[in-house]
């Protein structure tokens, strides 16, 4: 299982890349799309969707179930993983390269320090299963 450290995350699963100039790139953790299983299709906002932190934002669908997707943070999209439309297995084989969701510009940047560092990622993971 991958953890990248330069990447933030959130309980929900999602990590968040601070790509400078008010803007992150968003996806799925390796963990989750390891519980996930097989991806089959990826609903995910078009350009100027805005969302908000803490709420659902689109959805994966996998061979196994149904799952939301969690704004880590508020803002608007300013690019979405055109590639998943027809390729949602881009999530599975490379969930923190190609396989990316949206790339947000920030309305609160104070937001990204409210994430987990990678080892407090990590360490929520290992945790009792009533943390």
């Amino acid at each position: 299982m991958e953890f990248p450290q330069e990447l933030r995350y959130t309980k929900e699963h999602e990590w968040v890349k601070d790509e400078g100039e008010g803007r992150v790139r968003v996806g799925i953790t390796d963990y989750a799309q390891d519980a996930l299983g097989d991806v089959v299709y990826a609903d995910i906002p078009e350009v100027g969707t805005r969302v908000t932190a803490n709420q659902p934002f689109g959805e994966v669908e996998s061979t196994k179930s149904v799952s939301d997707l969690y704004a880590p943070v508020s803002g608007s999209v300013v690019e979405r993983n055109a590639a998943l439309d027809e390729h949602p297995e881009l999530v599975n084989d490379s969930p923190y390269g190609d396989g990316w969701i949206v790339v947000l510009e920030l309305s609160d940047p104070s937001q990204l320090a409210e994430l987990l560092a990678a080892e407090a990622y990590q360490a929520f993971l290992e945790g009792p299963e009533d943390s």
